[in-house]
Parts: C-alpha cells; sequence; structure tokens
C-alpha cells in the first residue's frame, strides 16, 4: 500500500552512515554509480551485493523499511529486464516464437542491467535519503557545488530546491493516502475490475492531489517570503558541515572496495 513506502523519508536509527558526513555520502554515491555501471561479470555482481548488504548492516535499516523502499521501484526493474530480455538478438537462441526471440546473451544482460538498477536505487537509499535528513542533503550539495558560485551560479537555490522535492515525496505520499481512505470511504474501489477501469478510478485521486499540492506549493512560497527569504546572499547556518577524521576513513574505505571490484570484475572478464 501507499502507506508503506519509504520512498524519501530519512530513517533515524542513529548508525555510522547516519553520523558520516552528508558530503562523503553523496561523494561515495556517485563513486558507487560510476563502479556498478563499470561491471559486467556475475562475480562483480555477487561482490556489489555484499557491499549493499555491508551498507544495510552499517546504516542498521530494518529489513521491511529496505523492501517498502524496492517495492514502488519494482515494476520498472521488470520493465527494464523485459526490454533487454526481448530486444537483444545477439547470441544463441534459447527461445523463439513469431518475432519473439530470448538469447543467451539477452538473458545475461538483462539480468545485469535489472540488478544494476536494483543497487543502485538500494545504494541511494542507504547512502542519501534514508540515512540524511532533506536539509544536509541540501547544504552537502551546496558546499560540493560552492565553487560554481564564482560563474554566477545560484547554487544555494538549486540545492533548496532539491531539499524541497525531497521533504515534499513523503509529504505527497501520506497525502495520497490519506486521499485514497477518503474515498473508499465514498465507495471508490482500487482493487477489483479491470485495468481500465482501475486506472480510471485513480483520476479521482489524482485530481485532488495536484489541488492539494499546489496548495502547498503556494503556501511555502507565501511562508518564504514572509520570513524575508532572498536567496543565500548573506544566510549563514546553525550547525555547519565539519569533516572528521572518521567520515575521511569511512570514504576511504568505500572507495578502496569499489576500485577493488571493478579491479576484480575487469581481471574475471
Amino acid at each position: 500500500m501507499i502507506k508503506d513506502i519509504s520512498l524519501g523519508r530519512f530513517y533515524d536509527t542513529g548508525s555510522i552512515l547516519h553520523k558520516a558526513d552528508p558530503r562523503v555520502k553523496i561523494i561515495l554515491y556517485i563513486v558507487y554509480l560510476i563502479a556498478i555501471f563499470m561491471i559486467n561479470t556475475a562475480g562483480g555482481l555477487a561482490l556489489f551485493a555484499i557491499v549493499t548488504i555491508l551498507q544495510v548492516i552499517l546504516a542498521s535499516i530494518p529489513m521491511k523499511v529496505i523492501r517498502s523502499t524496492v517495492l514502488p521501484v519494482l515494476p520498472i526493474v521488470i520493465f527494464i529486464f523485459l526490454i533487454n530480455l526481448f530486444t537483444i538478438k545477439t547470441g544463441n537462441t534459447l527461445w523463439e516464437w513469431k518475432v519473439f526471440s530470448i538469447t543467451d546473451y539477452a538473458v545475461s544482460r538483462a539480468v545485469l542491467m535489472a540488478l544494476r538498477l536494483l543497487f543502485l536505487i538500494v545504494s541511494t537509499s542507504i547512502l542519501l535519503t534514508l540515512t540524511t535528513t532533506p536539509l544536509k542533503i541540501a547544504d552537502a550539495l551546496e558546499s560540493l557545488f560552492s565553487p560554481l558560485k564564482l560563474i554566477k551560479v545560484p547554487v544555494h537555490e538549486m540545492a533548496m530546491m532539491m531539499s524541497i522535492a525531497l521533504r515534499f515525496i513523503p509529504t505527497l505520499i501520506d497525502e495520497t493516502n490519506k486521499i485514497m481512505r477518503a474515498q473508499i470511504s465514498r465507495g471508490a474501489d482500487y482493487d477489483t475490475g479491470s485495468l481500465v477501469k482501475r486506472v480510471k478510478g485513480y483520476v479521482t485521486v489524482l485530481i485532488p492531489l495536484f489541488v492539494s499540492s499546489f496548495k502547498r506549493a503556494e503556501e511555502l512560497a507565501v511562508a518564504m517570503d514572509a520570513r524575508c527569504y532572498r536567496g543565500g546572499v548573506g544566510r549563514t547556518k546553525l550547525n555547519p558541515l565539519k569533516l572528521k577524521k572518521s567520515d575521511i576513513s569511512l570514504g576511504t574505505v568505500f572507495v578502496l572496495i569499489a576500485a577493488g571490484i571493478v579491479v576484480i570484475d575487469f581481471v574475471l572478464r
């Protein structure tokens, strides 16, 4: 159900990853994003899976939270798998029917692409959304891209927009759940009938959701204007980011692990 989705939510467990500097976590995410797309063997995927499990353990995130994060995007993973399975024609044919065919190479590529996306989603949740508040993510992005201020790039405003977007994800999920429960109490049915009927039924959710979203956005704009928000010029921070030795050690270890996985994967080819 929508109420069980944890996408975009901060889940505090007080773990070592929660306490780590958000700038380090963003850099690690970029490193693992590059590493996962450089892996092409089953051995490399297995090692990356072990590292992903290690991240889950270090973050102390319950499996039900990880599951509720992955489930909403599982249809996309399945779609990517099927697209690769039926569109790649290279390799030995394993099955064929009219215009459809499946090859051994297509199977391996489909599994590879699906697992890449799955690991990427879990790493994004562990290293960013579940272990870091939207405000810290915004502060980290502003700090990392601060050199762009020299060429008049509105770094603070961009970071603020991303922070608001991340904060609105769980808010919209809660709002959708409330609207669905209100419509169900009025006799709406979203679980039975044909696919077309169920899709049409969700129109009764989308329209009030859009209205509510625009209303919340307008209220936020009025609140920011009432507090004389004028961007990042002259602003100070209550809790400025400070890089500690433990953050450097954590980042170094995980970067070396990622580099080691890529090297091992290259050797196994």
